[in-house]
């Protein structure tokens, strides 16, 4: 009698279990056909959103160069020949940009088109158009050029590089090798990335880091999010050790910088005139161990001066070399970056105020910024 109240609890418990998992299955169905349209995924639809306006930059410049390389030329062959002249020739390169308003203004990178003669601009539906470059900042390595002939091109929508998050999808777009209509995916994979930790000492940056595939020609082209937004320019992409990290200038500081170059033509950067070295209390420590060193230095967090140019702002105001900078406007300066970070804010001919300690004193310094020397 026992066995058949068994059995049919054993049945009740199976059809519970099948309504469980016919349930579960119908919501993931449903999930599904929220993140799906069509078969196709977020992706596709993001890439919709901007490859209209994504637009390959072909430049030339004539450059000058000796008909022989003099050091491959035997010297009776040289005293034969004379003095060689020069000879002219075409020079072609190439790169990626994107449309960011109705009036045909592209944003690229400023050595994709720097020190060009021509440069064309081939629209998504194909047909080539003049451009004009309206200016370049190599800072930044940004630059914006027009779309000389009026264009229906459709333009991108610029998102905001600062609600980004490490880990959310990032999507490449641009014209590798000449390759129109490249889309690579990937994500964040770091934020804030300094490039002068990438080795480019002379650039101003804070950098997104993807591992979207970032190749030859992508330059100057845009990183998307999953919404079909712009947040970045891609600019570089890691070789050799570490090769496959690519990077990215935020979509943020692209849109001042293309304000300014519409407005002036230039992006004026304030600059002191000083060259740094991170300084912390480990290295402050191990350096006054040493019996051979000749100057103490205060075991803290700061910028070290190491140097200061010649006719600098920083020569003018009585900055020293071994001078550590601990604050900038009253803020705290913890790295050379976070001064740099301060400057960048300065106003040209206004007064900067810098906490300094010299020989264990706390002073201060008043200083003036002056422009960037050598940028036009």
């Amino acid at each position: 009698m026992k066995f058949p109240k068994i059995k049919f609890t054993n049945l009740i418990q199976t059809f519970i279990i099948l309504c469980f998992c016919l349930l579960n299955f119908s919501q993931k169905t449903e999930v599904l056909a929220l993140t799906s349209s069509d078969t196709h995924n977020f992706v596709s639809n993001a890439v919709k959103n901007v490859s209209p306006a994504v637009v390959k930059i072909d430049t030339e410049r004539l450059v000058e160069r000796q008909q022989f390389d003099p050091t491959l030329l035997d010297p009776l062959l040289r005293d034969l020949l004379g003095e060689q002249g020069m000879t002219s020739e075409r020079e072609r390169g190439q790169g990626s940009g994107v449309i960011i308003n109705e009036n045909g203004l592209v944003l690229t990178n400023a050595h994709v088109v720097e020190r060009v003669d021509n440069v064309s601009v081939t629209l998504a539906d194909g047909n080539i158009r003049d451009g004009q470059v309206l200016g370049t900042d190599v800072v930044t390595d940004l630059a914006l050029v027009k779309i000389e002939e009026p264009t229906s091109s459709s333009f991108a929508p610029l998102g905001n590089s600062e609600n980004l998050e490490v880990g959310d999808w990032a999507i490449a777009l641009g014209t590798p090798y000449g390759l129109e209509k490249t889309v690579t995916l990937g994500i964040v994979s770091s934020l804030h990335r300094d490039i002068n930790s990438l080795g480019f000492s002379d650039k101003r940056l804070d950098l997104i880091q993807t591992d979207a595939a970032i190749n030859p020609g992508n330059s100057g082209g845009p990183l998307i999010n999953s919404n079909g937004e712009v947040i970045g320019i891609n600019t570089l992409v890691r070789s050799g050790p570490g090769a496959g990290l690519g990077f990215a200038i935020p979509i943020n500081l692209a849109k001042s910088v293309s304000d300014q170059l519409l407005k002036n033509g230039e992006v004026i950067h304030p600059y002191l005139g000083v060259q740094l070295i991170s300084l912390n209390p480990k290295i402050a420590k191990e350096h006054n161990q040493d019996p051979n060193s000749l100057v103490q230095l205060p075991e803290r967090n700061g910028a070290l001066i190491q140097s200061v140019l010649p006719n600098s702002p920083a020569e003018k105001a009585g900055l020293r070399r071994g001078d550590l900078v601990i604050a900038a406007e009253n803020i705290s300066v913890e790295e050379p970056k976070a001064l740099l970070d301060e400057v960048e804010k300065a106003e040209i001919g206004k007064v900067f105020l810098l906490n300094v300690l010299r020989d264990n004193k706390e002073i201060r310094i008043n200083i003036k910024p002056e422009p960037l020397p050598g940028l036009t």
